[in-house]
């Protein structure tokens, strides 16, 4: 029988709702809610009251509930010292997207949890989606052949009033599309397209008032050759319209879209298996909103992973491949030329502190 698991929450905010849900449904035989932890109390005290557990406003209350994993939903800006001095007490952690704004942070919070023995895992959730797992499978048993060219679009919509809570779409603690709708679709573009070499970005606040940008648009040209597009944007209005990625290979091309990257839309394929019939239906996914419907599949392999003593699914390396993509993107739009990822680069403005 699988162990049960101590289980609390840091940060109640927009995205805790989908870890109430997922904790009380689909992992109940799984964990054991001790608590919930928000500066502003009331939050957590809603969260609980689906979830059990208790209710508390400041970290040490919650380590003294001596939970064996807490999940990581605090503003972005925060992920990296709210997992270091989890990590520090004896707390596994799974850390919401993304894993730190700083590529550094992210570093120290994977080797503080290797010097520790413990678990740091990150949230990249539509990796679990069936759309995206068929194109993982086809890129790996290259019915793509040689991939060409590859596309993300992100189209959506957030007001002003997203932005007037006093961290989202600012440097020190947010970025802007790239840094906090976008980066799904920065990991997925390189976790089915391989590894970027570099790009050429410009960013823009057209439509909302923010530090960072609200549109942005890229060319990238992968390791292997290939080349890319990026072109992402919360001024669309007045919905949600698209969030999309595209693949083009020497022998297939496929599209993966819906609210989460659960659709699988078009799929082609010049050495098509007769028998596999009606490929886009079976592989897609319907999803109740833009969350998607990955986060509880992921979380109970983290918590398989700790119990067996091995690598979580999404690890701080892992996840880092999408934030050095973001970090190349910002600085090329510093710099406004092209930027090599294979030489670190680092944003002069994202999570800086001074």
């Amino acid at each position: 029988m699988s162990r049960r698991f101590k289980l609390a929450v840091l940060g109640c905010g927009r995205v805790s709702n989908r870890y109430r849900e997922v904790l009380s449904q689909e992992l109940a035989d799984r964990v054991d809610v001790v608590g919930a932890c928000d500066r502003l109390r009331d939050r957590a005290e809603g969260f609980v009251a689906v979830t059990g557990g208790e209710a508390v406003d400041d970290l040490e209350a919650l380590v003294a509930l001596r939970p064996d994993l807490v999940c990581i939903l605090t503003e972005s800006g925060n992920h990296a010292r709210d997992a270091l001095a989890l990590l520090e007490r004896g707390c596994h952690v799974l850390i919401e997207k993304p894993v730190a704004l700083r590529l550094d942070d992210a570093e120290r919070i994977r080797d503080t949890a290797t010097a520790a023995g413990l678990t740091a895992a990150v949230v990249k959730q539509n990796r679990y989606n069936p759309a995206m797992r068929f194109v993982r499978q086809k890129v790996e048993s290259g019915s793509f052949g040689r991939l060409i060219a590859a596309e993300v679009r992100v189209h959506w919509c957030r007001y002003q009033d997203y932005y007037e809570d006093g961290w989202h779409g600012t440097w020190r603690m947010d970025g802007g599309v790239l840094a906090q709708q976008a980066i799904h679709h920065l990991d997925a573009l390189q976790w089915l397209g391989g590894p970027i070499a570099r790009v050429c970005a410009v960013g823009k606040a057209l439509v909302n008032r923010l530090e960072a940008e609200d549109t942005a648009a890229a060319v990238v040209e992968f390791e292997s050759g290939a080349v890319g597009t990026i072109v992402a944007t919360t001024a669309a209005r007045d919905r949600d319209f698209e969030a999309s990625v595209q693949l083009v290979g020497e022998k297939a091309r496929v599209k993966v879209g819906g609210s989460a990257l659960n659709r699988l839309e078009d799929w082609f394929c010049v050495e098509q298996d007769p028998l596999e019939t009606d490929v886009e239906l079976r592989h897609s996914q319907e999803v109740p909103s833009s969350y998607g419907l990955g986060h509880g599949p992921l979380m109970r392999d983290v918590l398989d992973a700790i119990e067996a003593g091995d690598p979580p699914p999404v690890d701080v390396d892992s996840a880092m491949m999408s934030l050095r993509l973001m970090h190349a993107l910002y600085a090329s739009m510093e710099t406004g030329g092209w930027v090599d990822l294979r030489r670190v680069p680092i944003s002069d403005r994202l999570g800086r502190t001074g």
